[in-house]
C-alpha cells in the first residue's frame, strides 16, 4: 500500500480505538455509577426504615404506657408479672392493635435491669436473656439505634440482593410525662424488627435493570460503530487499492509511451533500409528468373522474409503511433465480406470452412471501414493459425438496440489458462513467428471505436472473440 494511503489510514484507526475504548469507559461508568445509586438507594432505605421504626416506637410506647402500664399498675401494683395471662393478652392486644397498619416483622420488650426479653411476638423468647447486646445498652442510656443484618453468600451480598436483611431498631420505652416537657424514667427497651428482604431486591432489580440497559445501548452504538468503521476501513482500502492500480496503470502507460516512442524512431528507421532490400531483392530475383532455380528461391526468400518484417514494422508503426479512427457511415457486414474475399485463397487452399449468420438488418454505424478491416483481418488470421490443419470458423453478427455484436468461435485449442490474462499486453505472443501487437492494435481500435472486446475459451475447444459496436440512432435510418 502506498505510503499516503497508510498515513491516511492512521488517524481513521487513532478514531476507531478512541472511539471504542471512550465506549468501554461509558460502559465502566455506568456499571459504577449504578453501583453508586444502588448503595444510594440502600441508604436511603435505611434511613427511611430507622425513621418509620422510630415512629412505630414512639405511638407503641405511647399506647402501651396509656394502655398496659398505667392500668396494670393500677390494677396489680408496681410490680406487673407478664406470667399472668390476661396481663400478657392484654399488652399483646395493645400492641397488635397499634401495629396493625404498620409493617414489621417482629416486635420484642426487654426489661431495664436483666435483659430480658418479657414481650416478643415469638412466644418462644420469652423469658430469653442477653439477646439485647449494645444496642440494648445504647437504648437504656437514651440513644435510640438500629443494626442491619444481612444474611446470603458473598456473591449475593456483592452482585445480588441477600436471602435475609433486617433492620433491628432499638428505642427506650419511657414513662410519659404529659404536664411535662421532661423524659419520663426508661421503663425497658423495644427492639423492633424489620423484614427488608423485599426492598433489598426491588433495589437489586434496579441495579440489574441499569445494567442491563447500559449495556443495551453500548452494545448498539458498539455495533453501529463497528459497521461504520468497517464501512468507511473497506472505503478506504478499496480507494487505496484504486489508487495503487491507477498508479500502476499510469507506470504502465509511461512506459509503454517510451517504448512506444524508441520503437516507432527504430521503425523508421529500419524501413527505409528494409524498402531498399526488398526493392533490390525483387530486382534480382527478376533477373534471376531464368537462371538456376538455387537462385531464384534465394531471391524468394528474401523477398518473403522482407515483406514479413515491414509487416512487423508497420505492426510496431500502428501501435506505437496510432491514428484517430476517421468515422463515416459503415457496413459492418460488407467489410467482413471484404476479409472473407481477401483470405478466400488461403481459405480454399487450407480446407477452412466459414459459417456465417447474420441477422436480416444490420444498421450502419459510425466508423472507420479501414480500421475495422484490419482489427478483423487479425482475427480472422489467428483464428486461421490457431488451427493449422484446417477447420470451421463462426462468425455471427447480431444488432440489439444500441449495439452490433460480432462473434468471432474457431475449433482450435483455446488459450491457456495462464495466458488469458496477458494476452492484451504489447510484445507478449505464444506463436513461433509474430510480433504480438496484434491483439493489442485490435483492442486498440475497437476502443477507439467506443467498443468493448472479450476473448475467452469455448465450453468444449477452440477460443471465442466477442466484440462489441455502438450504434448510433440516427445512422441507423439512413442504412
Amino acid at each position: 500500500m502506498h505510503q499516503n494511503d497508510i498515513e491516511r489510514i492512521k488517524p481513521f484507526r487513532l478514531v476507531k480505538y478512541f472511539t471504542f475504548t471512550s465506549l468501554i469507559l461509558i460502559l465502566l461508568g455506568s456499571l459504577a455509577l449504578s453501583m453508586v445509586i444502588a448503595h444510594r438507594a440502600e441508604t436511603v432505605l435505611l434511613n427511611k426504615s430507622e425513621d418509620y421504626a422510630l415512629l412505630m416506637a414512639e405511638n407503641l410506647n405511647h399506647q402501651v404506657f396509656l394502655q398496659f402500664i398505667i392500668p396494670a399498675a393500677l390494677q396489680f401494683g408496681q410490680v406487673i408479672e407478664l406470667r399472668n395471662k390476661v396481663l400478657f393478652g392484654r399488652l399483646d392486644q395493645v400492641v397488635r392493635n397499634t401495629l396493625h397498619s404498620f409493617r414489621v416483622e417482629m416486635v420484642n420488650i426487654f426489661d431495664r435491669e436483666k435483659n430480658v426479653i418479657f414481650y416478643s411476638f415469638d412466644k418462644k423468647l420469652l423469658g430469653r436473656k442477653g439477646l439485647g447486646g449494645i444496642d440494648y445498652r445504647q437504648a437504656l442510656l437514651g440513644k435510640s439505634g438500629s443494626r442491619l443484618i444481612r444474611r446470603g453468600g458473598s456473591w449475593g451480598m456483592l452482585f445480588g440482593a441477600p436471602k435475609e436483611g433486617e433492620l433491628r431498631t432499638y428505642v427506650p420505652l419511657r414513662a410519659e410525662m404529659p404536664l411535662a416537657n421532661i423524659e419520663g424514667p426508661i421503663l425497658g427497651v423495644f427492639e423492633i424488627i424489620q423484614d427488608l428482604s423485599e426492598d433489598y431486591r426491588t433495589i437489586v432489580h434496579f441495579k440489574h435493570t441499569v445494567i442491563a440497559t447500559s449495556i443495551a445501548v453500548m452494545g448498539i452504538l458498539f455495533v453501529i460503530l463497528r459497521h461504520v468503521v468497517r464501512r468507511g476501513e473497506e472505503i478506504i482500502r478499496k480507494r487505496a487499492q484504486e489508487r495503487l492500480l491507477l498508479k500502476e496503470k499510469l507506470d504502465h502507460a509511461e512506459r509503454l509511451a517510451s517504448l512506444g516512442e524508441m520503437v516507432a524512431a527504430v521503425s523508421h528507421e529500419v524501413r527505409n533500409p528494409l524498402g531498399i532490400i526488398t526493392s533490390t531483392a525483387e530486382l534480382l530475383k527478376l533477373k534471376l528468373s531464368g537462371g538456376p532455380d538455387r537462385q531464384a528461391q534465394l531471391a524468394e526468400v528474401i523477398v518473403q522474409e522482407g515483406g514479413r518484417l515491414n509487416g512487423i514494422v508497420t505492426d510496431f508503426l500502428n501501435f506505437a503511433r496510432p491514428r484517430a479512427p476517421n468515422l463515416m457511415p459503415c457496413r459492418v457486414d460488407e467489410v467482413l465480406q471484404r476479409n472473407l474475399t481477401f483470405l478466400a485463397p488461403e481459405i480454399n487452399k487450407d480446407g477452412y470452412e466459414i459459417h456465417q449468420r447474420f441477422a436480416t438488418h444490420i444498421p450502419k454505424i459510425q466508423a472507420d471501414p479501414g480500421m475495422l478491416y484490419q482489427a478483423f483481418l487479425n482475427i480472422l488470421m489467428n483464428a486461421m493459425q490457431a488451427m493449422p490443419e484446417g477447420g470451421s470458423i463462426y462468425i455471427e453478427l447480431s444488432a440489439r438496440w444500441a449495439a452490433l455484436t460480432i462473434i468471432f468461435t474457431d475449433e482450435g485449442n483455446g488459450i491457456p489458462e495462464e495466458s488469458l490474462g496477458k494476452i492484451w499486453e504489447p510484445f507478449f505472443t505464444t506463436k513461433d513467428k509474430g510480433s504480438g501487437l496484434g491483439l493489442p492494435i485490435v483492442k486498440k481500435i475497437v476502443e477507439g471505436h467506443g467498443g468493448t472486446i472479450r476473448i475467452e475459451n469455448g465450453k468444449e475447444k477452440g477460443a471465442q472473440v466477442t466484440m462489441t459496436l455502438p450504434v448510433r440512432r440516427g445512422i441507423e435510418h439512413g442504412a
